[in-house]
């Protein structure tokens, strides 16, 4: 006599009889994704993982190897055990980091932040008012969008080293200038403020015709009808780009400030090529700080690995209040 199984109640189907209907009903879809996640694993999730376990240990150059190998006089190699071997350290590194006995965490963070907010509300100010004087008819557009848009077509590394020569203090073309007006010539790189002056304008130069094509995407899917309609009201210029531009750029202005965050928060290449640091290490921001811990010196991969975990951690606290923002205010995402 044969028995049958009855089916698993709705809504009581457990993970792998999930996952195995899953297979059968989109095992081609699978099949696509799955060499996209083995990449994934290899190259990111692998060394984010190993990256973290690093941050809880002492590992330098020095002291990676666990046995140190040496020739001997047949040819071979003679092993033994290194006794200055890494070790796990637990939280130590986070200690030492967050009240600093370690590093200038809390300076670079406050150079981080200032970096980013004021980078990227340039960006985006900036970028608007671009995209609002393009998006309309005139002669020579398509010739002011290419022009604009070359900044971001030249490798970071170019930008940042044209823009250090500017700003030399005995040859640059900005002390030249200001001498034309009697003003004397500022050592840019000898106070810290002046400094990060340095790189927010390098940074702005490349950040701003990325935010200014994607506002004017946002701005060109805009119907046309509704400014129409809002000139005949009688709106002015300001009542239409406030009620209509803005408010129809919402979408694309809140993904385009979330990228600019984090693209401009991790933005390497500017503050190590153009300030490197100056003077004194006072510009230095939390990702040249974590590289300068990893390359130099000592080589402290330990150190360098917590900075990683702490920028990501950041970052990830900012995705989510940022997340929360936007859904408050209506936005899916």
């Amino acid at each position: 006599m044969s028995t049958v199984t009855a089916d698993p109640a709705p809504g009581r189907v457990g993970l792998p009889t999930k996952l195995r209907q899953s297979w059968d009903k989109n095992w081609s879809a699978w099949a696509m994704v799955m060499p996209v996640v083995l990449v994934l694993a290899i190259l990111i999730f692998y060394p984010l993982i190993n990256g973290f376990w690093i941050s809880f240990t002492n590992q330098t150059e020095a002291n990676q190897l666990a046995e140190i190998c040496t020739k001997s006089i047949t040819g071979g190699e003679v092993c033994k055990e290194n006794p200055n071997a890494w070790s796990f350290v637990g939280l130590d590194n986070y200690l030492n980091v967050l009240t600093g006995k370690v590093g200038e965490f809390w300076m670079w963070t406050a150079n981080t932040l200032v970096w980013t907010v004021v980078g990227v509300a340039f960006h985006y100010g900036l970028g608007l008012g671009l995209a609002v004087m393009i998006n309309r008819q005139m002669r020579f557009r398509g010739l002011y969008r290419v022009l604009l848009v070359l900044p971001w077509a030249v490798p970071a590394f170019v930008s940042a080293f044209a823009w250090k020569f500017l700003f030399n203090e005995r040859f640059g073309v900005i002390n030249s200038m200001l001498g034309w007006v009697g003003v004397d010539p500022v050592a840019w790189f000898d106070s810290r403020w002046t400094s990060m002056f340095t790189a927010v304008v390098t940074n702005i130069w490349l950040g701003v015709p990325f935010m200014m094509v994607a506002l004017l995407g946002g701005m060109q899917s805009i119907s046309d009808e509704l400014y129409e309609a809002a000139e005949i009201d009688g709106a002015t210029a300001w009542q239409r780009f406030r009620a209509i531009t803005l408010p129809g750029l919402r979408p694309v202005s809140m993904t385009v400030i979330l990228l600019g965050t984090i693209w401009t928060f991790n933005m390497f290449p500017i503050i190590f090529l153009v300030t490197e640091g100056q003077p004194a290490g006072q510009t230095e921001i939390l990702v040249t700080g974590a590289f300068r811990a990893a390359f130099e010196g000592l080589r402290n991969y330990s150190l360098a690995s917590t900075y990683g975990v702490l920028i990501l951690s950041i970052l990830l606290v900012f995705s989510v209040f940022y997340r929360r923002v936007l859904r408050k205010q209506g936005e899916v995402w």
